[in-house]
């Protein structure tokens, strides 16, 4: 199953689009901003169309949560009339999608605080408490699943599990690592998967790495444990660089597509369970097609 790419760094870099605070979920309030998201999806659905596999839409929601929303000026209504539409407006392209089965709607959720800083401290009970708002917008619509990604605690994570549980929707958590394979508070990235499951009964659907390159977590897979069969998506950054080279970057590093797609291909053989292959910040279209035709390609072989 295919999903999308770097949402927001498209359509800042190549679409000329201001996306304060790096939030997507602005252009909902808007026809030109529908417009821009629906050509974004769209052109990820053909390839996906292209390769006969499925579709994970994931919706641009990944700031829209109470502390980013009010930096814009929005309130609580605000946002979960912002959410839904969202969801709605992804139900509508799953709608229209009549030649990519399954289309699987995910609410995707981002950190409290900043994804590449363990700067918003909280205990598991507080990020559930925190998540569970916007989980709750979810659980009124078509969303199939909650997705949270970049977080840098596991704390976090297991707050974000125990409130999709609270409405029953699946939930998907995503851990973001620095250069050494290691959260960015430190945890090895194994350790940290095998922490979430322990303290929620193993309840995610599965695990996610997003927002670093293959290089950077290649390592930490080098192992024969029980977590690396919780994997079951990537959504790598097309740079090597780190999250403080990344923040401090006035340029888009792109990469190179062919030379991500044949990473994504070892790591689909490191991990039983890859089903879920999408881009993070800097991909595009590009990559995910590159990654759609390597990963094909070893699989034939």
């Amino acid at each position: 199953m295919l999903t999308d790419s770097g949402l927001e760094t498209t359509l800042i870099f190549h679409e000329g689009h201001d996306l304060p605070l790096f939030a997507a979920y602005p252009l909902m309030e808007t026809a030109e901003g529908r417009q821009a998201l629906a050509r974004y999806y769209r052109r990820h659905m053909i390839i996906a169309t292209d390769h006969e596999t499925g579709f994970l839409l994931e919706a641009p929601t990944w700031r829209a949560s109470r502390d980013w929303g009010a930096q814009l000026g929005h309130r609580p209504e605000d946002l979960a009339r912002l959410n839904r539409a969202a969801i709605g407006f992804l139900s509508d392209l799953r709608g229209a999608a009549h030649a990519v089965r399954p289309v699987v709607i995910s609410g995707n959720i981002g950190p409290r605080g900043d994804g590449y800083q363990p700067d918003t401290a909280m205990s598991a009970a507080e990020a559930e408490d925190y998540h569970a708002e916007q989980i709750d917008w979810f659980a009124e619509t078509d969303a199939d699943l909650v997705t949270a990604v970049t977080l840098s605690t596991v704390a976090e994570g297991v707050g974000v599990i125990r409130a999709a549980a609270r409405f029953g929707l699946p939930v998907v958590v995503s851990y973001t690592v620095e250069t050494d394979g290691h959260l960015p508070d430190g945890t090895p990235l194994g350790r940290a998967f095998e922490q979430t499951d322990d303290q929620t009964d193993a309840a995610a659907a599965y695990f996610m790495v997003n927002c670093a390159h293959p290089d950077h977590f290649r390592r930490a897979l080098d192992c024969d444990e029980g977590w690396l069969e919780r994997i079951g998506g990537i959504r790598a950054n097309a740079s090597r660089l780190s999250h403080a080279e990344l923040d401090e970057a006035e340029e888009l590093d792109a990469g190179d597509p062919d030379e991500l797609a044949r990473d994504y291909a070892e790591l689909r053989r490191l991990l039983p369970n890859l089903t879920v292959l999408g881009g993070c910040c800097g991909t595009d279209h590009r990559h995910v097609e590159a990654i759609a035709a390597s990963c094909a390609a070893s699989a034939i072989a």
